[in-house]
């Protein structure tokens, strides 16, 4: 069967044939959903190095990884259309793009194709690493970061330990532990899985793709090493190729914020569980979140709701504690810069607030979702309950307890029906959906 259109790319041109615009690094195609004879359908060819500039592969082979390319190169990741007066690749300007998914070509399932930073950021980047060699604009970024003290220690290294990601701009290694490193190495799927916890099995350029992703933006490394089929609240992590990123499908909350009441009472309810979870979880790892926006959190089509963007993640070890936390100055380099421009600062492993994410949820996003839709004097209660939950003046007790009072109130809001498939039928027989 055919990769169908989204609902948002469908509702834009209804009763109009919708479009699929196909790309691979060779060519790029397009077909009506009707599936014309292959004689029929115009192919348009693009170069081959189009196709390598649009997933990032032109400038740096060892970018983010490669174990998704060839679903590019077989056509096997199609695109939703953008209808213009003639084809081309999708511009390149957007940082993520809906898409289609197949196994064998023949059945499909939505995604999300992503960029870890926007091109603009890619291209200072990139220009940043020219000038730390004093190389022209387009010189190979990767042969420039091969060249690189803190790559040097990485080939080195038999194992990845928090001297080697000192500096490093993501919260998620502002406080690594050892055990968190070597779940990584572990769990890193661009690579053959040894099952071991050091890094023997990983090639030269396996570590640099690793290194230059814990660098950028840790989000697919997160998806790997907490995966959604373990219970994590994280889309299920399907590859990467050059600078792009694709992972399970899910529509960003802003979407929502228009929903019915009952809806976003399932949400908003939905969204304070899975803080809950960031907070305390079997693995003894505390998660926090550095700042939120509008597409942090997602839902899928069956109304679940996951982190969408875990690029603001941090996670502190509360079983081992982190060495780094108490050590040595930071390590600054090429590698600390990429992104933030050196000028990030995180804060002190010793000084996050149990409270941090609630209050920036409480305070940014759930108003957008529960202001105005219930009836006085329910409503009324959950505005205190969020005004308290959003208050960084109040100590970690008072903004969880008004969290737990939150969740007491929209839990009842909540209605059992087949809108809600992730807990539906279950809630008909089990209050605990």
């Amino acid at each position: 069967m055919e990769p169908q259109l989204g609902p948002k790319a469908a509702s834009l041109w209804p009763g109009r044939p919708g479009l699929l615009l196909w790309v691979s690094a060779l060519s790029c195609s397009f077909s009506s959903l009707a599936s014309p004879s292959p004689s029929l359908v115009p192919r348009i060819r693009t170069s081959y190095n189009s196709g390598r500039t649009f997933l990032g592969l032109d400038k740096c082979n060892a970018c983010i990884g490669t174990s998704i390319c060839k679903k590019f190169f077989k056509e096997e990741i199609r695109f939703d259309s953008w209808l213009a007066s003639h084809l081309e690749l999708p511009p390149d300007y957007l940082p993520s793009y809906p898409a289609n998914y197949s196994d064998d070509s023949k059945t499909w399932r939505p995604v999300e194709v992503s960029r870890l930073v926007s091109k603009q950021q890619s291209d200072i980047s990139d220009r940043r690493i020219c000038a730390s060699a004093a190389a022209p604009k387009t010189c190979s970024i990767e042969r420039i970061l091969r060249k690189t003290g803190r790559f040097q220690k990485w080939l080195q290294a038999k194992r990845l330990t928090p001297d080697l990601v000192q500096g490093l701009p993501s919260p998620f290694l502002r406080c690594p532990s050892q055990r968190l490193l070597d779940r990584v190495v572990r769990r890193y799927a661009e690579v053959a899985d040894a099952g071991s916890i050091f890094m023997d099995h990983f090639t030269d350029r396996d570590k640099l793709r690793l290194l230059y992703t814990l660098a950028v933006n840790a989000h697919p490394i997160l998806l790997q090493v907490f995966p959604g089929a373990e219970g994590w609240p994280l889309p299920k992590y399907l590859g990467s190729c050059g600078r792009l990123v694709v992972s399970a499908g899910t529509s960003p909350l802003r979407d929502f914020y228009a929903a019915a009441p009952d809806q976003a009472a399932d949400l908003a309810y939905q969204l304070l569980g899975v803080l809950e979870s960031l907070r305390s979880n079997d693995l003894n790892y505390f998660f926090y979140f550095t700042h939120v926006h509008a597409a942090t959190f997602g839902i899928f089509d069956n109304g679940h709701l996951f982190i969408r963007d875990a690029s603001a993640l941090g996670v502190i070890d509360k079983q081992e504690g982190s060495p780094a936390a108490a050590g040595a100055a930071e390590t600054e380099d090429v590698f600390s810069c990429l992104v933030s421009g050196c000028q990030a600062e995180l804060p002190s492993c010793y000084t996050v607030p149990e409270k941090q994410s609630l209050v920036l949820v409480c305070r940014q996003l759930l108003p957008q979702l529960l202001q105005g839709k219930f009836p006085s004097p329910v409503q009324d209660e959950i505005d205190a309950a969020l005004a308290q939950c959003g208050d960084d003046a109040r100590p970690d007790s008072e903004v969880l307890g008004a969290a737990r009072r939150l969740k007491d109130l929209l839990r009842p809001l909540r209605t059992c029906d087949p809108r809600f498939a992730y807990r539906y039928p279950d809630c008909k027989y089990n209050d605990k959906f």
